[in-house]
C-alpha cells in the first residue's frame, strides 16, 4: 500500500485509500476505478455517489458490555499508567447494537465530515480529520475530548477539567513528534477548540487542536511514506506510541480491524484524510459499534465508561 501510494503520487493520479488500525489491511486504489456499488466515500462533500438522502430518523438499541467488565480492562490499563509503561492508552469496546436499518441507509442519512461504506462490511462517520495537505503545508487536528452538550456550562466544563487537558496536552506532544519525521517548522496553530456535533440522542461537544508543518517540494513522490509514519493516528492509540500499542492489545481483547484507521484521497494536488472512528461493522447477521476513549492516571471509570456510550450515535440534523 504505502509503494502504490508513492507511486500513484509521484504520478499525481487521484486515489483512495484505506488503511486498517494494524496497517496489515488496506484499500489503495485510482478514483477512476472506485465503484460505488461496493465503496461510497464523502470527504467534506468530495463524494462518488448519487446522494439520496433517507427521510427517517436511526433507530438504534445498544447492547453495552457491563460496567464490571469495562472496570477490569481499565484497572489492568491503569497498572500500566501507574508503572510508567504509558501516558495514555485509548481504550475501545466492541458494543452489540440493534437496529433495522442497513449500512446504506445509515451511509445516506448520517451526516459528518467523513463518512464511508465499504463492500457492505461497515459505515462509519468520522468527525475527526487525520491530516490535511494543500500548498505543501501538511496539517493534522488530534480530536481528544468528549462532553454531552446539555451539562451545565459543558464547554467551560470540558477546557478546564484537569484530566481532559493533560490527555489532550499528550496527543498534541505526539502529533507534533509525529509530524516532525516528516515536515519542518512544526506548529501548533490552535489549541484546544471546540465544536458541536448534532447527533440521533444527544449533543456533544468534542475538542480539537490544528498542528501543522511544512513538506519538502516533491512530497507527492512519498505520500505513503509519510501517511504510514504517522500510522497509526496519535488520537486512538497513546503514548508513547509502541509501548502503548502492546497494551491496547492484549487489553482489549479484541481485533480492531479497520476501526480507528484512517481513510482519505489524494486529488492529484492536495490530500484529506480522516480517522475510522464513529464505527458501525457488520458480523454475519449481527451489528457492532466500536467506541472508546483516553485513559491517564487521572481518569475514573464511570467516567470514561459513559463517554463510550455516549459516543454510540448516528450524527444527524
Amino acid at each position: 500500500m504505502r509503494i502504490r501510494m508513492n507511486n500513484l503520487g509521484a504520478k499525481k493520479v487521484p486515489f483512495l485509500f484505506i488503511i486498517s488500525f494494524d496497517k496489515n489491511e488496506g484499500l489503495v486504489e485510482p478514483l477512476s476505478e472506485i465503484n460505488d456499488e461496493e465503496i461510497m466515500y464523502n470527504f467534506n462533500g468530495h463524494i462518488n455517489y448519487i446522494n439520496e438522502p433517507v427521510d427517517i430518523k436511526p433507530n438504534i438499541k445498544f447492547l453495552p458490555e457491563e460496567f464490571h467488565i469495562y472496570k477490569n480492562k481499565f484497572n489492568k490499563v491503569q497498572r500500566y499508567l501507574h508503572r510508567g509503561d504509558s501516558f495514555l492508552v485509548n481504550l475501545t469496546v466492541k458494543t452489540r447494537i440493534n437496529m433495522k436499518h442497513s449500512l446504506n441507509e445509515i451511509f445516506h442519512m448520517s451526516h459528518a465530515r467523513y463518512k464511508l461504506w465499504f463492500k457492505n462490511r461497515f459505515v462509519l462517520f468520522s468527525p475527526e480529520t487525520f491530516c490535511k495537505i494543500q500548498n505543501g503545508i501538511i496539517t493534522t487536528y488530534p480530536m481528544k475530548g468528549t462532553i454531552d452538550a446539555s451539562e451545565y456550562l459543558a464547554e467551560k466544563k470540558i477546557l478546564e477539567d484537569k484530566k481532559e487537558t493533560a490527555e489532550h496536552a499528550t496527543v498534541v506532544d505526539l502529533l507534533r513528534n509525529d509530524l516532525s519525521m516528516v515536515a519542518g517548522n512544526v506548529r501548533v496553530r490552535k489549541f484546544r477548540y471546540t465544536e458541536k456535533i448534532h447527533t440521533n440522542t444527544r449533543d456533544l461537544i468534542q475538542v480539537s487542536s490544528e498542528i501543522c508543518g511544512n513538506l519538502p517540494e516533491n512530497y507527492h513522490h512519498n505520500i505513503g511514506d509519510i501517511i504510514f509514519s504517522m500510522l497509526p493516528a496519535g488520537s486512538i492509540s497513546g503514548a508513547p506510541k509502541k509501548k502503548t500499542l502492546e497494551i491496547i492489545r492484549e487489553v482489549e481483547g479484541y481485533d480492531r480491524g479497520f476501526y480507528t484507521g484512517v481513510f482519505g484521497y489524494f486529488d492529484g494536488n492536495t490530500l484529506d484524510s480522516g480517522v475510522m472512528i464513529r464505527f458501525i461493522e457488520k458480523s454475519g447477521d449481527l451489528y457492532f459499534y466500536k467506541s472508546g476513549g483516553g485513559i491517564t492516571y487521572l481518569s475514573k471509570p464511570e467516567e470514561e465508561y459513559n463517554e463510550l456510550v455516549n459516543k454510540i450515535y448516528v450524527p444527524v440534523g
